[in-house]
């Protein structure tokens, strides 16, 4: 990145910010055109004063991470990768009562798992730490000490109970419950007695009128009066615990965020915050808020659904590219939305101006084509494939404990092509280990008198089969096989190609249906396909149906 350019985008920013840090829409207007505006949007870095990108990521341990927590996470990290910036994570952790054990450290886990782990964070540290608000008490109560100094805040007294008849009253008459800033109106005198009385309080910032415009990079021109529909809100809890909406100022001030991009549920409160950065003398970061992330019917994700943590989604055996797939191809903000997208090529093809306010309807029923998708990309890359080997085997020992015949299945290379034959046709890999495929790793039974519904020719047909295993040996194509089935279907003195190919299966598998024959011929191997044909040897052709229909072909 050019330092003249950085020195562009600064002249830019200098004629549009008004001393107290905010856009002035009329020089925005005269100066800017939508082209100007969107090469600003896609490149704003000079919003510090080192000119670095500086994204966060700051979620509340209270709960796992989910798909709505991902999805917002996953835009930080590919804006910051665009731009050459830090992605931060910082755990807001600051109101106690609702945490939960295990939350914080599993956040980060799922964000390595992912494949977006944050620059900076609780576990990995950082120049700007700590990363845990609740190690950061003494700057928040610092920065409030200067608003209650200044007079933009102020202690408050009220009771819970006075707090909830106001609340019940608002009901009664049909309006919002607000605060009725009661406390604002304590003399100096007042205040220091009840403080020196040890009485319980809060801190609230008092908001005022005025409020000025503020240019989202995806809603564009906002501006809420605050003052006039929400009383003066807590900044400091009785507990000591500052609220989200004084520490997150705090925090993006002190660790140098350029760009804060959220849900577009604190769109509203911005305007707040704007107001607090204001009294402090802050310059803000530029903000975006995301659309919301919803079910394909337009209702709101919610925790309760269950199968939105990232967790659930490990453990079912998605593959994390998928699942980043899927989150950014039902949104906006992308150059196109093909499905197979790495992450970098999300991170190339990403333009924020192309982020719309419409809503992201996200439809888990094309999860597991994304999943196939991006399982096959990982069986065609030796070291991913390498990994999915070695999932594969610890899947199979677990599934088929005992009933393994021959310690071959669980070698590399036989899995590997198994991985590769099945690849386009499996969406997840524990698939691999249901019935459907147990033939790969236990050697299947059948019965004569299955085979007696098919023909009276299986000997004869099993003797041919062997010998175009042996004909055809390791290095025989699935393509070279069929030809060879075909030649061998010809042979027989009256089964149709249909049974022949029914009897194979039968005899490979113990199926009735399934992948074609010589598919399976070519996964199993000629040793392994010979050593199960010589089960139809055992059958007696000129006695054969009548005397051995009942008799079962086993695993041996």
């Amino acid at each position: 990145m050019s330092w003249s350019w950085l020195r562009t985008c600064r002249c830019y920013l200098k004629r549009t910010v008004t001393p107290g840090g905010f856009l002035n829409p009329a020089a925005v207007t005269k100066l800017w055109t939508k082209r100007q505006l969107d090469f600003v949007f896609s490149r704003q870095c000079a919003t510090t004063s080192e000119g670095e990108v500086r994204v966060r990521f700051a979620p509340s341990p209270t709960g796992f991470l989910h798909l709505g927590g991902l999805r917002t996470a996953l835009y930080n990290y590919i804006f910051a990768k665009k731009y050459g910036g830090s992605f931060v994570l910082r755990l807001e952790d600051t109101d106690q009562s609702r945490l939960v054990p295990g939350a914080a450290k599993a956040i980060e886990d799922m964000l390595e798992w992912a494949g977006i782990p944050p620059d900076e964070s609780p576990v990995r540290g950082g120049p700007l730490g700590p990363y845990l608000q609740s190690e950061r008490l003494d700057l928040y109560r610092q920065t409030v000490s200067l608003l209650v100094e200044s007079s933009h805040a102020y202690h408050c007294f009220c009771t819970p109970q006075r707090l909830e008849l106001l609340k019940k009253e608002a009901l009664r008459r049909g309006e919002t419950p607000r605060y009725d800033n009661r406390c604002r109106h304590l003399r100096s005198e007042q205040v220091q007695e009840k403080l020196a009385q040890g009485a319980p309080h809060v801190i609230r910032f008092r908001l005022e009128e005025g409020v000025e415009p503020f240019q989202d990079l995806i809603f564009g021109w906002n501006r809420h009066e605050v003052a006039q529909v929400e009383g003066d809100p807590v900044v400091i809890k009785a507990d000591g615990f500052p609220t989200y909406h004084l520490a997150n100022i705090v925090d993006d001030h002190y660790m140098r965020i350029s760009h804060v991009l959220r849900g577009s549920e604190w769109l509203i409160s911005t305007s707040k915050h704007l107001l607090m950065y204001r009294a402090l003398g802050w310059q803000p970061p530029a903000f975006g808020h995301l659309p919301l992330l919803t079910n394909k019917d337009g209702s709101k994700l919610s925790k309760r659904q269950g199968d939105i943590f990232i967790q659930n989604f490990q453990r079912g055996g998605v593959l994390p590219e998928a699942l980043l797939d899927i989150t950014t191809n039902c949104g906006s903000g992308f150059s196109n939305s093909r499905v197979g997208r790495t992450l970098d090529e999300l991170i190339s093809e990403f333009n924020p101006s192309k982020i719309t306010t419409h809503s992201a309807l996200l439809d888990l029923e094309k999860l597991p084509e994304f999943n196939r998708i991006h399982l096959q990309h990982h069986i065609e890359d030796e070291r991913q494939c390498n990994f999915l080997i070695k999932d594969l085997q610890g899947q199979i020992r677990q599934a088929y404990t005992g009933e393994i015949q021959d310690e071959d299945v669980l070698h590399e290379d036989y899995i590997r092509r198994v991985l590769h034959l099945r690849k386009g046709h499996i969406s997840y890999l524990r698939e691999l280990v249901s019935p459907t495929y147990a033939y790969l790793w236990v050697r299947p039974s059948f019965s004569s008198q299955q085979v007696a519904a098919l023909t009276a020719e299986a000997p004869h047909i099993a003797t041919l089969a062997i010998k175009l295993a042996e004909e055809r040996g390791e290095v025989a194509a699935v393509d070279e096989i069929n030809q060879g089935l075909k030649i061998l279907a010809k042979q027989t003195k009256g089964t149709k190609y249909r049974d022949v190919m029914k009897l194979l299966r039968l005899t490979l598998s113990g199926l009735q249906q399934g992948p074609s024959t010589a598919e399976m011929m070519m996964a199993l191997g000629p040793a392994e396909t010979i050593h199960r044909l010589q089960k139809l040897l055992l059958l007696d052709e000129t006695n054969y149906p009548a005397q051995n229909s009942h008799k079962d072909f086993g695993r041996g």
